[in-house]
């Protein structure tokens, strides 16, 4: 099992990298929001992965924290999303947004993923809702919570506006047009102003 690979950022394209380390390219493809944080070509990053393995294929999937890596593995356990899927949701949503929208029962914001649709996001809010809570009861919030991290003021003003009874995307795609060097209560009315645009 290769864990992570760490070396030179040798080539990007739209969802694969390389990653150069002793003399050998690793073809690793990658959820869309990896990208904008990747190092400039040539620099160095560490990437976590998961060798997915087929009769007629091995293909390397890259994240950039483990929890990514946990929440893909833990995607790829629903019968109906395969790791294209589980890439697709991913790209659009951050691993506390997944959660939230699973939580909520957001079926809309999962659905919006490439490739998925609305039977299979219902799937997988059924099949992950009560292992989230399991854990978030159990105490092991290593693949459900930040854990010790400090919680993003656009994560919470995300909560906030999926309190109020909008969708996870809608308050993502809101929250994108606001600067998070405002206050999390200013952060909440700019997203509001937009949404009642």
């Amino acid at each position: 099992m290769i864990h992570y690979i760490k070396g030179e950022l040798a080539h990007i394209s739209e969802n694969e990298i390389v990653i150069e380390n002793n003399g050998i390219g690793y073809l690793i493809e990658v959820p869309l929001s990896v990208l904008p944080a990747l190092p400039p070509k040539n620099e160095e990053v560490k990437i976590y992965t998961e060798l997915y393995v087929r009769e007629d294929m091995l293909k390397l999937f890259g994240f950039l924290t483990e929890e990514d890596l946990q929440i893909f593995r833990m995607l790829i356990t629903v019968s109906g999303i395969g790791p294209k899927g589980a890439l697709a949701i991913l790209s659009l949503m951050t691993p506390e947004q997944l959660r939230f929208a699973i939580l909520a029962n957001d079926v809309d914001s999962i659905s919006a993923a490439k490739g998925i649709g609305k039977k299979t996001a219902s799937k997988l809010v059924i099949e992950l809702q009560d292992r989230l809570k399991a854990k978030i009861g159990s105490g092991n919030e290593s693949a459900v919570t930040v854990g010790s991290r400090e919680v993003s003021p656009r994560s919470e003003a995300v909560e906030a506006l999926v309190g109020l009874g909008y969708s996870v995307a809608e308050a993502t795609a809101a929250l994108k047009k606001v600067s998070e060097e405002n206050s999390l209560e200013e952060m909440i009315k700019l997203a509001l102003r937009y949404l009642s645009l």
